[in-house]
């Protein structure tokens, strides 16, 4: 694996201009995988690079594709969208990448989009969130196979409409996911009889939600949280000492109580309902082999971030063999209505009218598990079929 570092990304670019033409030739398959070094979002930077690194490792022991292995280049960044850009771009221009993946937020995946065509490099994004990323500023080079903000809402509305429940206060981190999310829930909510009594934004990176806390105070029949990573783990703790979530009848998070979360937040999120797309212990004898060998690799259980990160490489593997090539024009054109097999099942479709895998969600619940540890029951768990909704008249992927 390669590794550019802000600071030494000049010497590695002398370095790898050389042998550029030959690595997409007959080389390695060169994937570009950025991380987030600053914010709340760096926290889970390494873990991320951990179930690159594994994934990588099985997928190259199956043989890699076309005769040829896969290598990671990583390239971290500040966090924003510009500086985003600019590390693709470098991964593109002087890491010989022809595939990004990685900690791309919405707001970053919504700048890069644009870019990828004139980059030459083919994104399959399984971290943004947005719904405007399958309407409006869905691309040709733009891939995604982890669930947009629609299918989240969309797994909640049975526990909304079974709950009985009217009324509803939000929280959301301030930036295009919680803003989309938001906006969907809302009319989720209003589309079965009840109302979002307030919608309140978090900046990203508060650690100070006393404001915030204090406005929710007087409570709707539930609450929803969408703040991620340290802003969440912060919202969690501060509500618990102001006794918060108890004033709800039902709190549900969307990517707020998350697996690789759960020991960092602690009893804090305890009862909370959360979107979940993937357990270890889902069925499958592929899903089984994969928690198997990422195990053995990581040293460490798989999250569903894992997961993602592996079918997004699983996905891009079948565009690779079935183009015959790693020219993104190619492997474009093939990944266009495939059906790949994964470790979320037999021939799940790669949708071609706006470049959304087709896959299954769910929604889990933090309870107290054996020996006192936190652990996560999955409540439902529906296939892509049922939840996505239909293409969206303003894409323009194809």
């Amino acid at each position: 694996m390669l590794t550019f570092t802000r600071r030494t990304l000049g010497a590695a670019a002398l370095a790898l201009a050389a042998p550029f033409a030959a690595a997409q030739s007959g080389g390695p398959i060169k994937v570009g995988l950025l991380l987030i070094d600053s914010g709340p979002f760096a926290t889970y930077a390494g873990l991320m690079e951990s179930g690159a690194k594994a994934a990588v490792e099985m997928l190259n022991a199956e043989g890699g594709a076309l005769g040829r292995k896969f290598e990671l280049v990583t390239q971290a960044h500040s966090g924003t969208p510009a500086a985003a850009m600019a590390a693709a771009t470098k991964l593109a221009q002087q890491g010989g990448v022809s595939m990004i993946l990685g900690q791309t937020q919405s707001s970053h995946s919504l700048a890069l989009v644009p870019k990828l065509e004139s980059l030459n490099v083919i994104q399959i994004d399984h971290y943004a969130q947005s719904n405007d990323l399958m309407t409006k500023s869905c691309a040709p080079n733009y891939f995604r196979i982890n669930t947009p903000d629609a299918v989240s809402t969309r797994m909640m509305q049975d526990f909304v409409k079974a709950s009985g429940m009217k009324s509803w206060n939000l929280i959301s981190v301030d930036y295009s996911a919680g803003q989309s999310f938001a906006k969907a829930f809302g009319d989720l909510a209003g589309g079965m009889g009840g109302s979002v009594q307030q919608s309140l934004f978090a900046p990203q990176g508060t650690t100070d939600f006393g404001s915030f806390i204090t406005q929710l105070s007087k409570p709707a029949d539930g609450l929803v949280v969408t703040l991620y990573m340290s802003d969440g783990q912060s919202f969690a703790k501060q509500s618990r000492q102001f006794g918060l979530f108890d004033k709800y009848k039902m709190v549900l998070g969307n990517g707020f109580a998350t697996d690789f979360q759960l020991e960092a937040h602690g009893d804090n999120v305890l009862g909370v309902f959360n979107t979940l797309s993937w357990t270890p212990e889902l069925p499958g004898a592929r899903n089984e082999k994969y928690v198997k060998d990422f195990e053995r690799i990581a040293k460490r259980r798989p999250f569903y971030t894992d997961a993602d990160v592996m079918v997004a490489l699983e996905v891009y593997r079948a565009g690779v063999i079935k183009a015959g090539a790693t020219d993104p024009a190619k492997v474009r054109k093939a990944l266009e209505g495939l059906k790949i097999d994964t470790l979320f099942g037999p021939g799940i479709e790669m949708r071609a009218a706006d470049h959304h895998l087709i896959r299954q969600h769910g929604m889990a619940q933090v309870v107290k598990g054996p020996g006192g540890k936190n652990v996560f029951v999955m409540r439902v768990v529906k296939p892509g079929a049922e939840i996505y909704p239909p293409p969206s008249p303003e894409c323009k992927a194809s």
